[in-house]
């Protein structure tokens, strides 16, 4: 049996924070939730996740600051930023995805997670690296 993928779901909302949640957790996901920004830097140092779910709206740091706090942790796991898109625009931002809080369907965000969370596994069997084919034919 494959290890369940660990997503950190982070939102100041209770009520939307436990939706989202249980979603993800009946989807096979393991959940792990935080309430403020300072909660989720903590699980995030101390536990193994493989995406980060972000609302934007937050009490100590908004979601675009927290994204930018946990890319400088560990850059390479991906995160997904949820919020308005007005106020969203024109704004620079880490997050790996951004998504219309209100206009996108729980199939659409599953998805989304679901390729986003993906790990790499490696070359595929067969096939040959550029550089390896270059240094062999310069050794011969």
């Amino acid at each position: 049996m494959r290890p369940k993928k660990v997503i950190l779901c982070v939102n100041s909302n209770d009520q939307e924070l436990s939706v989202m949640s249980f979603m993800l957790t009946t989807n096979g996901y393991r959940v792990l939730s935080a309430t403020g920004a300072q909660e989720a830097v903590e699980l995030f140092t101390g536990t193994q996740v493989d995406l980060v779910l972000a609302d934007y709206g937050g009490p100590q740091m908004n979601g675009s600051q927290l994204v930018k706090r946990l890319k400088q942790i560990a850059g390479h796991v991906p995160m997904v930023l949820l919020g308005d898109p007005q106020a969203l625009a024109g704004q620079i931002h880490l997050a790996d995805a951004l998504l219309a809080k209100k206009q996108c369907t729980p199939q659409e965000l599953l998805e989304r997670i679901k390729v986003m969370s993906a790990r790499k596994r490696g070359p595929r069997k067969g096939a040959v690296r550029q550089n390896a084919v270059a240094e062999l034919a310069a050794a011969s």
